[in-house]
């Protein structure tokens, strides 16, 4: 079952303003919120989503108390990894809301699909947490890395 704001395209678009507003409470900011917004942006900015979702995160952390650190919050190598998967599979709609909910369907339980792409345990590296540390490792489906 799709998560409640992708519900309709009302729906979306207030959640979206919540988010981009930092009104969103943090609880909210999932996995699959991070792989909606990214699929609108890729909508909505084409080839400068990533730089959009990246000032978005930090904003919104620093809205509901996240701190933006070497061990938390913010993390470089996986939103630039996210935001490159979702633009290679985004559906060819110019709807931010189907391109949320496609995005959603094929990633929005996909948390760790990383690992297939990294040999080493990206998430806590504090190297790839500040800066963008590309995939080292071929896909286990023999796909290269995004």
């Amino acid at each position: 079952m799709p998560p409640t704001f992708l519900s309709s395209p009302e729906t979306f678009a207030a959640f979206v303003a919540a988010w981009e507003s930092g009104t969103l409470p943090k609880s909210e900011w999932t996995h699959a919120a991070h792989v909606a917004i990214c699929a609108c942006y890729t909508i909505r900015y084409k080839q400068s989503a990533f730089d959009h979702m990246k000032t978005g995160i930090i904003s919104h952390n620093e809205a509901v108390g996240t701190l933006n650190g070497s061990d938390s919050g913010y993390h470089e190598t996986l939103t630039r990894f996210w935001s490159n998967i979702i633009a290679a599979s985004a559906n060819p709609t110019h709807d931010s809301w189907q391109a949320a909910c496609h995005a959603v369907a094929k990633f929005g339980e996909a948390r760790t699909l990383h690992t297939a792409y990294y040999t080493f345990d990206v998430v806590r590296s504090p190297e790839a947490r500040q800066t963008w540390i590309a995939p080292d490792a071929t896909h286990r489906h023999g796909k290269n890395p995004p």
